[in-house]
C-alpha cells in the first residue's frame, strides 16, 4: 500500500514530467479560509483559464490531488471549483507559516495539465491549552518571600496573533503574577511569593492560571495551580485528654479492644506522624495483660483479667511524631475490671454410700455434696438439685451442703444401679450451670419368690420307657441375685397320687425329674404332683407349681381273640351247607387289644388259604363269608388260618384257626352257640357293659347342658369364646353323634349284620374344655368298643366302656 507521503512525491514527479514535455500550460492560486462548509465557492477554472465552457465536458475535465483526501472537486460543465470536504488548517499543516493545497486541473484532447493552488488561511479556532490539567508545586512552610516559581507555558494550534499573547492569575494573599514577553521568545509567568506560608492554617493553596489568546474575541485557556505546603516540624502531639477511663470485662477475649488512644499533631508527613507505646513507668504486668498497636494506638487485651485479684488497672501511654528532632506526649488509662459469671458452680461429692440397700427407707443417706463458686454476689449464689426422674432427692443441709437422700421405693430387679445427675446453677446473669454424675448400685434383698413359667406343667411320657430317664426338667426364675436367687427343687405329694414318691425323683439343683419306673399305659394313665422351687434367702422364699404326666400309649399289647375262639391251641369247626350261596355268613373272628388309637385298630386276613379260595374275609369286621357257590371239586373241610393285626408302628397280630366243613343238609350244621349257658353268662356281662355306657353318655350329656348354661351365665361373651361346648347327637336310626369344634365321632349300628363291631377313636390330644364333659380331667378319653350280638337266646345288645389315655 502507498503512503500519502509516497503518493505525493509520485505526484509531484508527475506534474513535473508533464511540465517539461510542455503539457503544463498554466498555474493559478486561489484563498479560502479554514473550517468553510462544504460546497463553498473557490473559483471558475474556466473563467480563469479563457476556456469556453461548453468544451469542458467533452475534454473530460477533471481535478487529481497530491492527498489522501479529496478536499476540492470541479464542476465538468461549468468549471466551477468548490470545497468538496471541510479543511482543519492545523491538522493539514500544523504549525507551520504557510499553509497551501496544491491540485492540477487535467484537459484533453489535447491534454493540458494546469496547475491550481489553493492557499488555506488561519482562524482563531484554537483556544489556549496546557499539556496538562493541573500543576502541582511543592513549597515549605519556611520559604521566604520573593522566591519565584515558574509555571508551564501554554500552547495555541493558531498563528501569529491569534496564538498566546498573556497570562492572568486568579487574586489570592500568598503570590502573584510575572508575565514575560518579548522577540522571538513566547510568552511565560513566574509566580512570585508575597506573603509567608502557614501549612497548620492553609496546607493546600488552588489558583487559577489563565491564557489569553490575540484573537478576535480573544479565547482562553485555564490551569489549575495546586501548592502543596510542606510541614516542618514546629508543632507537638498532642492526646485528645489527659486521662481516659473505661471499663472492661474480665472474659474479654484476647485481642478485644479496650480503648483507642486519640492523639494529633498538627504537622503532616513524617512530624505529623505518631507511634503509640505503653510508658516502661507503668507496672510490669500491664505488658503481659494488654498490648498497644503503634499506628492507630488501639489498645488490646494481652492476657487474662481477673476482678477478684485485680478490679483496676492503670496504663501509661505516650505519643511520638516522627520529626526531627521528634516530639513526645503522654496519657493515662485507668482500667476497671468488670466482674461477670465467668465461672461455673463447682460440685464436690464426697461419702457416698454404695451400694444401697433395695428396702432402704425413705430419707436414707446416699451422699454428702457440696456446691462452691469462684465468683462473688448473684454469680456466686449457686443452688442444686437432682436433674434426673430417680428415687432420690438432695436435702439442704446448710449454705451450700446438701445430703444425698433416698426419696422413693427401690427394686434392684427393676433398677439395679442409677445415674444420678446433679445439677448446680448460680443466679448470674446469664446464669451457668454444672453437673456431676454419681453412681449408686442397689443391692438385693430376698423380696421375690422363685416363679414358674405356668401353674400348671403337662408332661407326656411314653410307656415303658426307661428307668431314670429325665421326663421333664422344671425351671424356676428367681429375679433375686446371689443366694437369694440360687432355687432349689423338691415333690410335694398331692392328694391325687400319694405316693408319687415312688413314681419320679427331682434333682433339688438342675430341677431335672426322672422317673422311678416304666409306666403301663394300661395300668397308669396319669398322674399328678407338685414341686415347690426355694430360693437361698433369708428367710427363703418358695412357689410351687402342679405337675400333670399324662403316660403315652405304645404298641405293646397283641390283639386277643374273644370266644368262642379264644381257647389257646383250640381247633374251630365251623359247618356251611353244600348249597350255600355266595356270601353266605359263616363266622365272625372278634378281638380286641388293650393299647388304644391306632395301636387298638385292627383288621383281619385269611393266612394262607387252601382249596379254590372259596372264603373271604372282611378286613374291618372280621366276618367270614363265602365268595361262590359250592362245586363238586371243592374240598369237603377247608381249614383257615386268620391274623388279626393292629395298625401300631411295628404292628402286632394273633392268629386263630377255623376248619370249615361243608356238609349237605342244614339239619347237620353244628352252632358256634352249642355252648348255650356260657353264652349267656357272657351276654349278661355285656348286657351290664352297656347299661354303664348308657349311663355314662347320659350322664355326661346332662352335664355338658349345665356346664354350658352356666358359663352362659357367669361368664362374658370374650371369655365364653375360649370355650367350644360338646354336641352329643341322636339319630333316627339309632346311632348317636360326639362333636367339639370342627370333629365329629359317629357311632352306627349295623341293620343288615348279624353281629358288628364299632370302635370310636377320639383325637390323639385332649381338648382344652374335656372338664367341661367329665369335670375330671382334660387329658382322658373315651374309647367305645361296641360288640352287637344277635342271637336265638337273648338278641342283646352289649357294649363295653374302656377309658384310655394318650
Amino acid at each position: 500500500m502507498v503512503s500519502p507521503g509516497q503518493r505525493k512525491r509520485l505526484w509531484t514527479s508527475c506534474v513535473a514530467s508533464l511540465c517539461l514535455l510542455e503539457l503544463c500550460a498554466a498555474q493559478m492560486f486561489y484563498s479560502i479560509s479554514e473550517e468553510i462548509s462544504k460546497g463553498t465557492f473557490v473559483g471558475n477554472i474556466a473563467k480563469d483559464l479563457s476556456i469556453n465552457a461548453h468544451e469542458l465536458e467533452s475534454r473530460g475535465l477533471r481535478i487529481v490531488s497530491g492527498n489522501s483526501n479529496r478536499y476540492f472537486d470541479v464542476n465538468s460543465k461549468t468549471g466551477v471549483l468548490f470545497v468538496n470536504e471541510k479543511i482543519d488548517r492545523e491538522q493539514l499543516c500544523g504549525n507551520a507559516e504557510k499553509c497551501s493545497v496544491n491540485i492540477e486541473a487535467i484537459l484533453n484532447d489535447p491534454m493540458q495539465l494546469h496547475r491550481i493552488e489553493v492557499n488555506i488561511l488561519d482562524l482563531n479556532d484554537n483556544a489556549p491549552s496546557f499539556h496538562e490539567i493541573s500543576y502541582t508545586i511543592n513549597i515549605t512552610e519556611s520559604a521566604y518571600t520573593g522566591e519565584r516559581f515558574p509555571l508551564p507555558v501554554a500552547s495555541d494550534a493558531d498563528l501569529a496573533s491569534n496564538s498566546v499573547k498573556s497570562y492572568k492569575l486568579s487574586p489570592n494573599e500568598h503570590f502573584s503574577l510575572d508575565v514575560q514577553s518579548g522577540g522571538e521568545q513566547s510568552v511565560s509567568a513566574e509566580l512570585i511569593l508575597q506573603k509567608a506560608l502557614d501549612r497548620e492554617k492553609q496546607a493546600v493553596i488552588q489558583l487559577t492560571l489563565t491564557a489569553l489568546d490575540g484573537g478576535k474575541p480573544a479565547k482562553s485557556g485555564t490551569l489549575q495551580i495546586v501548592i502543596n505546603v510542606e510541614d516542618v516540624n514546629d508543632n507537638t502531639p498532642a492526646f485528645s485528654k489527659p486521662l481516659y477511663k473505661v471499663r472492661v470485662a474480665e472474659n474479654s477475649p484476647l485481642g478485644s479492644t479496650a480503648v483507642k488512644l486519640e492523639a494529633t499533631d498538627l504537622d503532616e508527613g513524617v512530624n505529623g506522624e505518631l507511634v503509640y507505646s505503653i510508658s516502661v513507668g507503668g507496672s510490669s504486668k500491664i505488658s503481659d495483660q494488654f498490648a498497644i498497636d503503634t499506628v492507630t494506638g488501639e489498645i488490646t487485651v494481652k492476657g487474662k483479667l481477673d476482678h477478684e485479684e485485680n478490679p483496676a488497672l492503670e496504663i501509661r501511654a505516650q505519643a511520638r511524631d516522627k520529626g526531627t528532632p521528634s516530639r513526645v506526649t503522654h496519657c493515662k488509662v485507668l482500667v476497671e475490671v468488670l466482674d461477670v459469671n465467668d465461672n461455673a458452680p463447682e460440685i464436690t461429692v464426697s461419702s457416698v454410700m454404695s451400694p444401697v440397700k433395695e428396702d432402704s427407707t425413705l430419707g436414707t443417706v446416699v451422699a454428702l455434696v457440696t456446691v462452691s463458686d469462684k465468683d462473688s454476689g448473684k454469680n456466686g449464689e449457686a443452688k442444686a438439685h437432682v436433674s434426673d426422674s430417680v428415687p432420690f432427692k438432695l436435702k439442704p443441709s446448710y449454705k451450700n451442703y446438701y445430703s444425698l437422700v433416698v426419696d422413693g421405693p427401690l427394686d434392684r430387679e427393676r433398677t439395679s444401679q442409677y445415674n444420678i445427675t446433679i445439677t448446680a446453677a448460680d443466679e448470674g446473669t446469664p446464669p451457668l450451670s454444672s453437673t456431676s454424675a454419681i453412681i449408686v448400685d442397689v443391692s438385693d434383698v430376698n423380696d421375690n419368690p422363685p416363679r414358674f413359667p405356668e401353674p400348671v406343667i403337662n408332661v407326656y411320657v411314653k410307656e415303658n420307657s426307661q428307668i431314670g430317664a429325665v421326663i421333664h426338667t422344671e425351671s424356676a426364675f428367681d429375679p433375686d441375685v446371689g443366694e437369694n436367687a440360687r432355687v432349689t427343687y423338691s415333690l410335694l405329694e398331692s392328694s391325687k397320687s400319694s405316693s408319687v414318691s415312688s413314681l419320679v425323683n427331682i434333682n433339688s439343683d438342675s430341677g431335672d425329674i426322672h422317673s422311678l419306673q416304666s409306666f403301663n399305659y394300661e395300668e397308669v394313665k396319669t398322674f399328678q404332683f407338685k414341686v415347690q422351687a426355694t430360693d437361698s434367702g433369708v428367710p427363703p422364699l418358695s412357689s410351687n407349681v402342679s405337675v400333670n404326666v399324662f403316660i403315652l400309649d405304645e404298641n405293646d399289647n397283641s390283639p386277643g381273640i374273644l370266644a368262642p375262639y379264644s381257647e389257646h391251641g383250640s381247633v374251630n369247626t365251623e359247618n356251611i351247607p353244600y348249597s350255600a350261596e355266595a356270601g353266605y355268613f359263616v363266622a365272625k373272628i372278634r378281638a380286641v387289644d388293650a393299647d388304644s388309637g391306632y395301636n387298638a385298630l385292627l383288621s383281619y386276613h385269611i393266612s394262607e388259604p387252601k382249596g379254590n379260595n372259596l372264603f373271604r374275609i372282611g378286613s374291618s369286621s372280621g366276618e367270614i363269608r363265602t365268595k361262590r357257590r359250592m362245586s363238586d371239586n371243592d374240598l369237603k373241610t377247608h381249614p383257615l388260618v386268620v391274623v388279626v393285626s393292629d395298625s401300631g408302628e411295628p404292628s402286632l397280630s394273633a392268629t386263630v384257626s377255623v376248619d370249615v366243613v361243608v356238609v349237605e343238609s342244614t339239619g347237620d350244621i353244628q352252632t358256634q352257640f352249642k355252648h348255650a349257658p356260657m353264652k349267656e353268662e357272657s351276654f349278661s356281662d355285656l348286657n351290664l357293659y352297656l347299661l354303664i355306657a348308657t349311663v355314662s353318655v347320659s350322664v355326661i350329656f346332662l352335664l355338658s347342658l349345665i356346664s354350658l348354661i352356666a358359663v352362659k351365665c357367669c361368664r362374658t361373651d370374650g371369655s365364653f369364646s375360649r370355650y367350644s361346648a360338646p354336641v352329643i347327637t341322636t339319630h333316627p336310626d339309632g346311632s348317636w353323634s360326639y362333636s367339639k369344634s370342627t370333629q365329629q365321632y359317629d357311632v352306627c349300628f349295623s341293620s343288615d349284620t348279624l353281629k358288628s363291631d364299632v370302635v370310636v377313636f377320639p383325637a390323639p390330644f385332649p381338648p382344652a374344655d374335656a372338664e367341661l364333659i367329665n369335670g375330671v380331667t382334660s387329658s382322658l378319653h373315651l374309647q367305645i368298643f361296641c360288640i352287637l350280638r344277635n342271637s336265638s337266646s337273648s338278641g342283646g345288645r352289649a357294649c363295653t366302656l374302656k377309658q384310655l389315655g394318650q
